[in-house]
């Protein structure tokens, strides 16, 4: 069957489209993404204002058209940690169901953790053992651990890398104070987390996935996208220790000029690199490995498997 999976996030909203059956790994045939960034549409209050919300009917509308333009048979959708955590979520909810008929799932912070964690397994098999597995967000920090599909500790922070821009960094380049105040507020939050899975003993691999992470990878010297998927990605802590002075000394006009980082994610590339760096030290992480399937995968994943056996086959 052709399936897709609307994703609004707190950066983009995503439509992914994959030709998918029970048993077999999910092939991607289409992508559709806007940039809406949500997480930085907040108003004081903590709401998506009136102009954020008609934006996002309209991303919805146009992504649903792209579903339908492509064939999808059903379309699964869900929102991340920006919709989540606004003031208004469940009338934003209501008016996208009453303008497009979709109704979104919202998705806990541990919900997007361990689906994400699903997605790493199905990647890197059984033989990968016990996975460590963090993803950068633009509203949150997911990491997960465990050495079955399901992990055995999952938390979400409220560490993203737009939320911490858009609280934490106003200046273009961000001034140091502002940069070292942010790293403490970050490895605090993170040193929380820390003894609640140093208990299950030292993971096997250490996994990351999102945006953020592969922008960082990439600066360090990770192979581009072009390359393909199955090219493996490294991103070393020393290498990164070493790229966020840099960093926090560049305009945002200056990182969209570094090899792999996109003009809308720029702005946003520091606060990413401290979190990313914050979480690599305080877990004790040499050397992580960059999972390529992240949190759409995991849903598809999941929708697959709760799939009627003969489901989507011809005939």
């Amino acid at each position: 069957m052709r399936l897709g999976v609307l994703d609004v996030g707190s950066n983009t909203v995503h439509l992914l489209v994959v030709d998918a059956h029970p048993g077999a790994r999910p092939l991607p045939a289409h992508s559709h993404k806007a940039e809406l960034r949500l997480a930085q549409l907040l108003d004081a209050g903590g709401a998506i204002g009136p102009e954020g919300v008609d934006r996002l009917v309209t991303t919805v509308r146009d992504a649903l058209e792209a579903a339908e333009d492509k064939g999808c048979e059903d379309v699964v959708s869900f929102a991340t940690s920006a919709v989540r955590e606004a003031g208004n979520a469940d009338e934003v909810l209501r008016k996208v169901r009453e303008a497009t008929g979709v109704d979104l799932q919202v998705l806990t912070g541990e919900e997007e953790a361990r689906l994400t964690f699903l997605a790493a397994r199905r990647w890197f098999g059984w033989s990968a053992g016990k996975l460590l597995v963090l993803d950068i967000g633009g509203g949150s920090l997911e990491i997960a651990y465990g050495i079955d599909e399901d992990p055995d500790a999952a938390v979400s922070l409220p560490l993203g890398a737009g939320r911490l821009t858009a609280a934490w960094l106003p200046g273009d380049p961000a001034d140091p104070s502002d940069v070292k105040a942010l790293r403490r507020h970050v490895r605090a939050q993170i040193a929380r987390t820390v003894g609640e899975f140093s208990r299950f003993g030292a993971p096997d691999h250490v996994v990351a996935t999102s945006k953020t992470f592969k922008q960082l990878a990439r600066l360090a010297g990770a192979a581009r996208s072009a390359e393909g998927l199955y090219v493996q990605r490294e991103l070393k802590r020393k290498s990164l220790e070493d790229w966020v002075p840099q960093l926090a000394a560049m305009t945002e006009a200056e990182r969209a000029e570094l090899p792999g980082v996109s003009e809308g994610r720029a702005g946003q590339l520091l606060a990413g690199a401290l979190v990313a760096e914050g979480a690599m030290d305080l877990f004790g992480v040499e050397t992580l490995e960059i999972c390529p399937w992240a949190l759409r995968e995991g849903v598809i994943l999941k929708r697959l498997d709760h799939l009627p056996e003969g489901a989507g086959s011809a005939g």
